[in-house]
């Protein structure tokens, strides 16, 4: 099982998604609870809490929970299957509709058929009745990492760190050249000529530079 400092680290890794553009998810991380029987309901909110969420928003039924996704900057969702007034699966597509977020489906039904609605509503995981406490924690977990995977945070952190690393390589070449009288500019100009004549990439060809100057 997931300890609780990584079950930090990857609601921190969801939460770069969204703070883009809503910022005040960062500091109040959200959560939906949609259960119809109260005491069951209460106990996973606590389970949810637990996984580092700041504030649980709770709800007896599907449309309900509808209803609040469109209006709360939710990061999470776990959605009983057997909702009243709109059952599970059906809510969970049209929240994914208004507010892609990664949800967890309870379910007393194994069936292939429901796993399968699950699958195509953009459902991330499920957890079969009767809740098992550490079950759900890791539904949790593996749910905020796929939903990461599918929206390309680990993707745009690679590149992201590739252009950084980039840029100190192209700095130090640039240096090289104008220790031979290059001006900043010139030396520049000079990086991304040789870059296109040999159809090299920046860095390649920053890489190039500083390995002739050893």
């Amino acid at each position: 099982m997931m300890s609780t400092t990584g079950r930090s680290a990857s609601l921190l890794q969801w939460q770069g998604l969204k703070v883009k553009h809503e910022l005040r998810s960062f500091y109040v991380k959200k959560a939906m609870v949609s259960e119809n029987d109260p005491l069951l309901r209460r106990q996973i909110a606590g389970i949810v809490e637990e996984c580092g969420f700041d504030e649980i928003l709770e709800t007896d039924n599907g449309r309900r929970a509808v209803e609040l996704a469109g209006r709360q900057e939710i990061l999470l969702v776990v959605m009983d299957a057997d909702n009243p007034a709109m059952d599970g699966i059906t809510a969970a597509e049209r929240i994914g509709r208004v507010r892609p977020v990664p949800i967890v489906l309870l379910t007393s039904s194994v069936a292939s058929e429901t796993l399968e609605r699950a699958r195509l509503a953009g459902i991330m995981n499920c957890v079969a009745k009767p809740i098992c406490p550490d079950q759900l924690r890791i539904a949790i977990d593996l749910a905020i990492h796929q939903f990461v995977e599918l929206a390309g945070l680990r993707d745009e952190v690679t590149r992201l760190k590739e252009t950084l690393e980039t840029r100190k390589l192209v700095e130090r070449a640039k240096g090289v050249l104008m220790k031979k009288g290059m001006d900043e500019p010139a030396a520049f100009r000079r990086l991304q000529k040789l870059a296109m004549d040999k159809r090299r990439s920046l860095r390649e060809i920053a890489e190039a530079v500083l390995l002739m100057e050893e």
